[in-house]
């Protein structure tokens, strides 16, 4: 078995800093916000007996830090 010759390998590349993925456009769906009735459309299905926010009150409940 030869020796193993770190000059002559490829630089490796972790798995975890491949940069940003790109899944396409995501599905929205229709939904009523919680807080200010009004429809709107969020990325992911709303689930019966959560609330859902629409952005603008998704942003009033968001801390700052």
């Amino acid at each position: 078995m030869g020796r193993f010759d770190d000059r002559n390998s490829k630089p490796r590349t972790g798995g975890f800093n491949r940069g940003p993925r790109n899944f396409g456009p995501k599905e929205m769906h229709k939904a009523i916000c919680s807080e200010c009735k009004k429809e709107c459309e969020v990325p992911f299905k709303p689930a019966e007996g959560k609330p859902v926010f629409c952005r603008d009150c998704y942003a009033k409940k968001k801390p700052r830090y």
